[in-house]
């Protein structure tokens, strides 16, 4: 198939690989615990932002309370996350990341680091600003 109808497929397979070669290291992390992508993306925002709400991070996800339940459970199950009620509403669940949890979030990230490092060698400071404005134009969040 050719680029009929103004159809970026250089780019689209660009992003396939990208993302398959992205997540592969973190993969293979995650593996050894009987962990997934779910678990990665959890563990990933609760240590980015430690004392989030579970409406917070159902809202940060797009995910639902019955799809996160069972990946938080493991989480908080196996040591890496813990469940605080809320100061002013016991109702209120606000995740932290455990000592492993921040240890298991880092050695997900690291390698991701790496990557980004290596292609971001050689580019400027407005090339590094142009790549965030393109990542940003592609959520879903700054669409008109």
């Amino acid at each position: 198939m050719t680029d009929e109808g103004g159809i970026d497929f250089a780019v689209i397979e660009g992003f396939f690989f990208a993302y398959r070669d992205f997540i592969s290291d973190p993969d293979a992390i995650l593996e050894k615990s009987g962990f997934g992508r779910a678990h990665h993306r959890v563990v990933h925002f609760v240590n980015r932002e430690p004392g989030m709400t579970v409406a917070d991070l159902l809202d940060t996800l797009k995910i639902t309370k019955q799809s996160l339940a069972r990946v938080l459970k493991q989480l908080i199950d196996s040591g890496y996350i813990c469940q605080v009620a809320g100061p002013e509403d016991r109702r209120q669940r606000r995740l932290y990341p455990t000592r492993s949890g921040r240890e298991l979030a880092l050695a997900l990230a690291e390698p991701q680091q790496e990557r980004i490092a290596r292609a971001f060698e050689g580019m400027t400071a407005d090339d590094r600003n142009a790549v965030m404005r393109f990542l940003a134009g592609m959520q879903n969040a700054h669409r008109d």
